[in-house]
């Protein structure tokens, strides 16, 4: 959270850096797939298009993290969201090619779907617990599918990556949450599958450009 605070003053008060930080950090499908530079994955998680992006996610990060933290170990929390986050980018890249989005949004939904995931491997003993909980999944979801529907710039595909990673994560760690590595290593095996398979397929359609 906090670093995604201090990405976001550096260029309010140093404004030479803000396109700089804006054009060496953002997701970019080409620099990704072409030129190698996957560590944009990451660097995009911690940039935001604007004052309302930047308050929502962290306000979202705070309620929603502090919550898993306490469900999960603090590293179990951490990996969760850098995974659902890596997935949810590479769920646009395949929907949106030529887009560039930056934003924590795909590891927010990551860490929401991750409450899921826990939450119906405990179903039984959570009983009414349960069921207020998905009321409350159910209304969230449909608020930004409302959302998305309405401002086309809301990169709603990283959302439903991130949060279709987020369940997976939480059933996961729910039953094994022992097996931490494994799940990470099994994760990234996951992910670089993925980035093979796109990568002969991404590529050509900014070769064209």
């Amino acid at each position: 959270m906090l670093i995604n605070i201090i990405v976001f003053i550096i260029p309010l008060i140093v404004p030479q850096w803000d396109m700089i930080i804006y054009i060496t950090g953002v997701l970019h499908g080409y620099e990704i797939f072409v030129e190698g530079q996957s560590y944009r994955f990451i660097t995009s998680m911690f940039m935001h298009g604007g004052a309302m992006h930047i308050f929502m996610n962290v306000l979202s990060i705070y309620m929603i993290g502090q919550v898993l933290e306490k469900l999960f170990k603090p590293l179990v929390y951490l990996s969760i969201y850098f995974v659902t986050g890596i997935f949810g980018s590479l769920f646009y890249l395949f929907i949106n090619p030529e887009g560039q989005p930056v934003g924590a949004s795909g590891a927010i939904f990551g860490i929401f779907g991750a409450l899921a995931g826990f939450a119906w491997v405990h179903r039984k003993t959570m009983h009414d617990e349960f069921m207020k909980f998905i009321r409350s999944f159910g209304m969230i979801l449909l608020l930004n599918l409302g959302l998305g529907l309405a401002i086309p710039e809301i990169a709603m595909s990283a959302h439903i990556g991130g949060l279709v990673a987020g369940v997976a994560s939480g059933v996961i760690m729910a039953k094994n949450p022992n097996y931490l590595w494994a799940y990470i290593l099994g994760s990234f095996g996951l992910m670089f599958l993925i980035y093979s398979y796109l990568s002969p397929y991404y590529a050509p359609a900014f070769l064209l450009h």
